[in-house]
């Protein structure tokens, strides 16, 4: 199958015929897909046989490597441009961040394929209502701080949506009958994330449906080679775009394109810029950014010895002390050379739906499987050079993952309140 532009949307094209299905599938060992395709009715037949086509099966060849994991390198730290400097160059950075806004050269990208299971949703998790006396979704708090930068430049920044096979048609459903929250609907461009499937321990697709094979998204890595699969990569150069702002859909405080972020990291020069805030303690669960190999990197909480939780700076502070909130500044150049490099895959084990042989659905307790997924810290690992910038965790951090407690609706609803935002 393949898609084309139509205006605001990619279009289906042609699908592949259940003939070629066979052989694709024959290929990889995976007849058992078709078991019941000639029970199915044409729409079904015709998703089946689309999902083949796109479903890269390829990566079923490495779950040998299930459990190894990729052997880390030498850690050093990577020291952050602070507060502190931040504001002395602010006028700086912001002259040179709208510069580049005005000039059409930034563009942002949205991570939104996740659902609200989590939070007891069965929506897109951008559709969870965390209003008190009104309606406020967290879709509708992304799009108004990118229009904060969009009305002080004047500017309609181009906004890329990523999706997934799961919650794209809700997605795009929900955003058109909100009127896209006021930004402008030829500004915007909706696209799917590429999905992996998923198998069990000896590399056999499961299936979840009769017509569905078990798949997941290919890991927050994966925004950039599924823009390219689309074709939006033609996007960037046609519209001269030179840096993508990536950001995951749930922190509700996070500025986006905002432009001394901007500022700081053209004039830095690097390959990419990452927002961080200062640890709340030493071993606070989040991502530090670091130098891996001379090279940067993201060092795990769990891979922090004690030897770099207790190291200190020149100044004698922490020198692992600040930690990635996802959202990157890349440059878009660069980032073409990352997409031809053959980027760790991490092997996961999880616990995957599937149907047993007489088609009844089984929810497994215990892991019973692989996922496939590659990560945006070995994206940013390919590039030569980071900039790491510190944002205030009160003002650009409430993540929302949990109802309750930390990274919680409870907790982003009174930062929320705290930034004089009205719920």
């Amino acid at each position: 199958m393949y898609y084309y532009w139509e205006g605001f949307g990619f279009r289906k094209g042609i699908v592949m015929t259940k003939s070629q299905a066979q052989d694709r599938l024959k290929s990889f060992g995976q007849e058992h897909v078709l078991k019941y395709f000639d029970e199915l009715d044409a729409d079904q037949q015709e998703g089946l046989l689309t999902q083949i086509e796109e479903t890269d099966f390829a990566v079923l060849s490495r779950i040998g490597e299930a459990g190894k994991g990729e052997a880390r390198g030498q850690f050093a730290p990577l020291a952050a441009m602070q507060l502190d400097e931040i504001e002395r160059r602010r006028d700086e950075f912001h002259d040179a961040g709208v510069e580049a806004i005005k000039a059409g050269k930034t563009a942002a990208l949205l991570l939104a394929g996740g659902m609200g299971t989590r939070l007891g949703s069965d929506n897109p998790k951008g559709m969870y209502d965390i209003g008190e006396t009104k309606p406020v979704y967290i879709f509708q708090r992304i799009i108004e701080n990118l229009l904060d930068v969009v009305h002080e430049t004047d500017t309609w920044i181009r906004l890329f949506i990523m999706t997934s096979e799961k919650n794209h048609d809700a997605t795009v459903s929900f955003l058109k009958d909100k009127d896209y929250f006021g930004y402008k609907e030829d500004r915007i461009v909706f696209f799917k994330q590429d999905m992996a499937p998923a198998c069990d321990y000896n590399g056999k697709l499961y299936m979840e449906a009769k017509d569905h094979i078990s798949t997941s998204p290919n890991g927050n890595a994966g925004w950039y080679s599924s823009m390219v699969r689309a074709g939006l990569d033609q996007i960037l150069v046609d519209e001269g775009i030179e840096w993508i702002d990536i950001f995951a859909v749930d922190n509700v405080l996070q500025r986006i394109c905002d432009p001394c972020f901007v500022g700081a990291t053209v004039l830095a020069k690097v390959s990419v810029g990452a927002k961080v805030v200062r640890k709340a303690a030493p071993d606070e669960k989040v991502g530090v950014i670091c130098l891996e190999d001379g090279r940067p990197s993201i060092v795990e909480y769990y891979e922090l010895s004690k030897e770099m939780m207790d190291a200190k700076d020149e100044n004698g502070d922490p020198a692992y002390n600040f930690g990635v909130i996802l959202n990157y500044l890349f440059h878009v150049p660069e980032l073409s050379a990352v997409a031809d490099d053959k980027m760790p895959l991490h092997i996961v084990e999880k616990k995957i739906p599937y149907i047993d042989e007489n088609a009844n659905l089984i929810k497994p307790t215990e892991p019973n499987g692989y996922k496939f997924e590659q990560l945006v810290l070995d994206m940013i690992h390919q590039l030569s050079t980071c900039l790491p910038y510190e944002v205030v965790r009160e003002h650009e951090f409430a993540p929302i993952k949990n109802p309750t407690g930390i990274d919680s609706v409870e907790s982003a609803r009174e930062l929320c309140k705290k930034a004089g935002i009205v719920l």
